[in-house]
């Protein structure tokens, strides 16, 4: 079981980075995007947007940082896509913070009602 106080806790600062890295909003749009469009280059990411070429480098590595995006070199283009490895652990280990929440609640009812 995964605890803050245990030896699996040890994942946990893993995704530090990767929460950070969707709590910011454009990030968190080229996320959708990539996932939607697939493979697409920095020119791609920003035609219809106000955001710079450079903003959209910055929060690309970011993302990369975080293993949320890849870049593929296509010829002389290079493609970022979204990698969901390091999102799908993420999601599981917030399914078992939220499985412990559940348990603990069930604890604390059974102690509130006297059971």
């Amino acid at each position: 079981m995964l605890n803050f106080n245990g030896s699996k806790n040890a994942a946990l600062p893993t995704f530090a980075p990767l929460f950070a890295a969707l709590g910011d909003e454009t990030r968190l749009r080229l996320i959708a995007v990539l996932c939607a469009g697939g493979a697409m280059s920095i020119t791609q990411l920003t035609t219809g947007t106000e955001i710079t070429r450079q903003a959209v480098t910055k929060h690309l590595t970011v993302l990369a940082d975080a293993g949320l995006v890849r870049d593929v070199k296509v010829g002389r283009e290079r493609l970022w896509e979204f990698e969901p490895s390091q999102l799908d652990e993420a999601r599981r280990t917030l399914e078992i913070i939220s499985q412990q929440w559940d348990e603990a609640l069930e604890r604390l009812k059974k102690l509130v009602e006297g059971d």
